[in-house]
């Protein structure tokens, strides 16, 4: 019995970290995959993310260019005006040391 109940303890134990940690991910509802945006706008990038265990907050990239770094981690940020052409927006989850850690969702736009 004693055995047993060592077991469900050490069961119990290496299970709880598995369902606590959440799995990180990153949704982008603005704008869509192939959007068409005004070039003389400024146009919104509604967002959600779950950092999970290694996140710490998110960064934003316009065509490979940080432009901005966000701890709210539901919302919108407004971009800047867009030139006119093909760009892509990403968001990237990043640690502590502003290190991403793989996860990132990207769309890309077409600013008129």
């Amino acid at each position: 019995m004693r055995n047993l109940s060592m077991l469900l303890l050490i069961l119990a134990s290496i299970a709880a970290p598995l369902a606590v940690a959440a799995e990180s991910k990153i949704d982008i509802s603005s704008p869509v995959e192939g959007a068409r945006l005004d070039t003389r706008a400024q146009n919104k990038l509604d967002y959600s993310v779950t950092l999970g265990g290694d996140g710490d907050h998110i960064h934003v990239y316009v065509d490979g260019k940080q432009v901005a770094l966000l701890r709210q981690m539901k919302g919108s940020y407004t971009l800047e005006s867009l030139a006119q052409g093909n760009h892509e927006i990403c968001i990237k989850i990043v640690n502590k040391n502003h290190t991403p850690i793989g996860v990132e969702r990207c769309v890309k736009v077409t600013a008129q």
